[in-house]
């Protein structure tokens, strides 16, 4: 009698089928949660630089006996005025940087919500916003 010798040469249609299902609903269940911790980061990051341009604000306020104006801005952390004897930046290791959403930090003086308001619109850009769309700002 001969036997019936079946060989395990690769696997079958339907189990490619059912390890292709569980990657798929793998990748539904954590792709999400992996795209919401970025944003999270984002605004950690813009919270970081905030707290980092405030206290280089600070310092130039101890050299020259006050914040630089609105109009002044934030460039004066990083390039000497002309009429500011008592400069002693740059303030900043780097250029004043963006943030995370690639725009440029507003910057107030005098403050709405103290000697100056330094903040961020977020990642759309615009007033208010939830989760990853939060304003990011110096006095919350």
């Amino acid at each position: 009698m001969k036997k019936n010798v079946r060989l395990n040469a690769g696997f079958t249609l339907l189990e490619l089928l059912v390890v292709m299902v569980i990657i798929g609903l793998l990748a539904g269940y954590v792709g999400p949660r992996y795209f919401a911790q970025i944003g999270k980061s984002e605004t950690k990051v813009a919270r970081i630089q905030i707290d980092a341009l405030g206290k280089a604000l600070d310092q130039y306020r101890l050299d020259n006996g006050h914040y630089p104006t609105t109009e002044q801005g934030l460039n004066y952390l990083d390039v000497r005025p002309a009429n500011e004897p008592g400069w002693l930046g740059p303030y900043l290791k780097k250029n004043v940087p963006l943030d995370p959403w690639g725009e440029a930090y507003l910057y107030r003086q005098p403050g709405e919500h103290g000697e100056f308001d330094l903040f961020s619109y977020g990642k759309d850009g615009k007033q208010g916003g939830t989760n990853d769309a939060v304003d990011v700002n110096n006095w919350n």
